[in-house]
């Protein structure tokens, strides 16, 4: 196996599964953190929004602007202009671990949108029937917010998967390491077209078992 990448391709097996390790390792730590900033996010949000359970026109504008603008830089000139705030942060500027920086700034933002629109998706009669019974807060958001949210939720967080996986392709610029880097530094800059060729082809399969994943779970959510 080894003699026939090294031939065909011009990597080593341990060259690729080291990229797609460090791969695996940006997108799900990054998509952990993130969903978890993304969830306080987007609870901030619909909470405060107008006729929300919080209302708090002052809490949602500032929340919604940071937001706005952090979506709004194009990811790799995120990674550049951060790149103080991740030295500062983890003690390097370069590699897989400093790439997780901008990658949960990156996604962060993005998921809230998403969590707010599968969040906003739950009918109000079933947000009011919890405030008649005389739900509190934390108990609307655990026992009837997330639970009728849920499918939504997951393929949203499906999505973030996806688009962090692309993300990890530019994250090379610092050294980051990964599938996409790989098919740059090995293949675009060495007129490398075959394993080119084959890190889309590994791209496209981590794709589609991501989405499969989260088909299966999303389905799976709305029979319970």
């Amino acid at each position: 196996m080894n003699q026939l990448l090294v031939k065909t391709f011009s990597i080593t097996s341990d060259q690729l599964i080291l990229c797609a390790n460090q791969t695996l390792y940006m997108v799900f730590v990054s998509l952990f953190l993130g969903s978890i900033i993304g969830f306080i996010l987007a609870f901030i949000l619909v909470l405060t929004k107008k006729n929300g359970l919080k209302e708090n026109r002052v809490v949602f504008t500032i929340t919604s602007t940071v937001i706005n603008c952090l979506r709004s830089i194009p990811f790799v000139i995120l990674l550049v202009f951060i790149l103080p705030v991740t030295k500062a942060i983890v003690g390097t500027r370069i590699g897989t671990t400093a790439a997780l920086v901008p990658l949960i700034t990156f996604i962060s933002p993005y998921l809230a949108r998403l969590f707010e629109n599968s969040l906003l998706e739950v009918k109000s009669g079933i947000i009011d029937a919890a405030k008649a019974m005389g739900a509190n807060t934390l108990q609307i958001i655990f026992y009837f917010w997330l639970p009728e949210a849920k499918g939504s939720l997951i393929l949203s967080i499906t999505i973030g998967a996806i688009s962090l996986l692309g993300a990890t392709a530019m994250a090379g610029v610092i050294g980051a390491g990964g599938i996409g880097d790989l098919a740059l530094t090995y293949g675009y800059e060495r007129m490398n077209s075959p394993l080119m060729l084959f890190t889309v082809i590994v791209l496209i399969i981590f794709v589609q078992a991501i989405q499969s994943i989260g088909n299966y779970f999303a389905k799976k959510s709305k029979r319970i």
